[in-house]
């Protein structure tokens, strides 16, 4: 089953952050990008994107944990955390291959996007001004880089022919 995870669309988006402090606004009652569950980054000079767990079919980081302290939910795909169970090791984030996973220095316990299953819709998709942040699945994210694919193969072919006519 294809689950739902939060996609950004590196040609929207500005690099502003919000998507952060959003995160940690909701979940923390702080504004304070370390503590988010969603992560900023840039790849210079240009590129920039948020990126955040993306709920993983067979999870890694399930796998990874020794004291079986993550489950994935069959409904929704998202990574549950056993607070009791979780003695902040760090297997689970060796394990993540997107490194979207984050150890609480305070509590010590791992924290990980839950698609903000308490709230209405994610709150990060929610507030990016950009539009840049949207929910989508492995399939549909594939067919759409189909797409551009295509379309940019068939422009390069269209810029040809006109240049050789």
């Amino acid at each position: 089953m294809a689950y739902q995870y939060i996609v950004c669309d590196p040609d929207k988006c500005v690099g502003c952050g919000l998507c952060e402090f959003a995160c940690s606004a909701v979940k923390h009652e702080v504004f304070d990008p370390l503590l988010s569950r969603i992560r900023h980054v840039r790849i210079e000079p240009i590129v920039m994107m948020s990126i955040s767990c993306r709920m993983c079919e067979d999870p890694p980081c399930v796998i990874a944990c020794p004291r079986q302290a993550l489950s994935q939910s069959a409904e929704t795909g998202v990574i549950l955390i056993d607070d009791d169970k979780c003695d902040g090791c760090g297997w689970c984030i060796q394990a993540c291959p997107f490194g979207t996973i984050l150890l609480n220095s305070q509590t010590k316990v791992v924290e990980i996007c839950d698609l903000c299953q308490d709230e209405d819709e994610p709150q990060c998709v929610k507030y990016c001004l950009k539009d840049a942040l949207t929910l989508s699945t492995p399939q549909v994210v594939a067919q759409k880089a189909r797409l551009d694919v295509v379309t940019r193969l068939l422009q390069e072919l269209l810029g040809q022919e006109s240049a050789t006519a």
